[in-house]
């Protein structure tokens, strides 16, 4: 006798997965249009499904705001809950297939300029010794608003506590002083004194953006250090050029347009290399703050996580 299975309601009750993809993307991308794209359909398509959902739903979902549009209230709820269940869907699946596929996928999170100023040249050996690994990187400087579902096997920041679940490894102390290319120093004699070095092209990262950083060393507090006022820079003194982002302060440095300060990690293969030179001696040590590898403690049994974390802790 087969036994009758009473209805799932749960599962009857759920809203068309096809129309609830439609709109995350819409609301990803505040545009019908864009949302379109990223899904390869067309714009018809897209308005259709969410019209299908807010019939199903009986609210509306958007209103429209010049070109794009923007989550209502009843919106901007079902989109927090049915993104993460989307991620959640989406790192399950691709979880599945890598262990089908032979292959173990990993997400590591670090900044941009961690990233291309330390990882991407260590990770083809890392890739070399670990072929069973494929890795998924993300990078921000906000560590501390995550998409929702988003949570990283390992962290690489400045803050010993994330998030709850993470056991956090001390990795170095900020140590950061000038660089710039030899030709440019040859250039210009002057940045062989501090003062010189004060009054001469000065590329310098900005705060902004940076809130999450426990302390933030500019060339004003560089040069506090040693007792050198910026504020006594000439008048007709070259540029000052302000930038929040770091990739674009050392790429600007290595076209021989300024002086920058070098944090050590970031900067030293480039010194090593000759790309780059410590015009001054002098040098600035963060004692008092670490940089931390945080991960996660529900992974302390998976073999391929802990071999990537103690190949991040073996390079320092």
């Amino acid at each position: 006798m087969v036994k009758h299975i009473d209805p799932d309601m749960t599962l009857l009750k759920m809203p068309s997965l096809k129309a609830v993809k439609s709109f995350v993307a819409a609301a990803k991308y505040q545009s019908f249009t864009r949302a379109a794209e990223a899904l390869c359909v067309t714009q018809a398509a897209i308005s259709r499904q969410i019209r299908e959902l807010e019939t199903y739903l009986g609210v509306e979902l958007f209103k429209r705001v010049g070109r794009a549009v923007a989550l209502t209230e009843a919106g901007a709820i079902f989109f927090d809950a049915a993104q993460m269940s989307f991620v959640n869907i989406s790192q399950a699946a691709e979880r599945i297939r890598s262990h089908n596929a032979g292959k173990r996928v990993l997400t590591l999170c670090c900044s941009p300029a961690f990233s291309a100023l330390w990882l991407s040249a260590r990770l083809p050996t890392f890739f070399s010794e670990n072929p069973d690994i494929d890795l998924n990187l993300i990078t921000t400087q906000n560590f501390l608003s995550m998409e929702p579902g988003v949570r990283p096997d390992i962290f690489i920041t400045k803050m010993a506590k994330i998030q709850d679940g993470y056991r956090s490894y001390p990795l170095f102390h900020d140590v950061i002083y000038p660089v710039c290319t030899p030709e440019y120093q040859a250039a210009h004699l002057e940045l062989a004194s501090l003062t010189g070095l004060r009054d001469s092209g000065l590329l310098n990262l900005s705060p902004y953006g940076r809130s999450q950083v426990a302390e933030h060393v500019d060339w004003g507090v560089w040069f506090a250090f040693h007792d050198v006022d910026i504020d006594e820079r000439p008048h007709d003194s070259p540029h000052l050029l302000n930038a929040n982002d770091y990739n674009l302060i050392i790429s600007m440095v290595l076209t021989h347009q300024g002086v920058a300060l070098g944090w050590n990690h970031l900067v030293a293969a480039l010194v090593e290399q000759g790309r780059l030179v410590r015009p001054v001696k002098e040098e600035v040590v963060l004692t008092e703050s670490q940089h931390y590898l945080t991960f996660r403690e529900d992974r302390e049994k998976d073999e391929a996580c802990c071999r990537l974390r103690d190949w991040v802790l073996g390079q320092f």
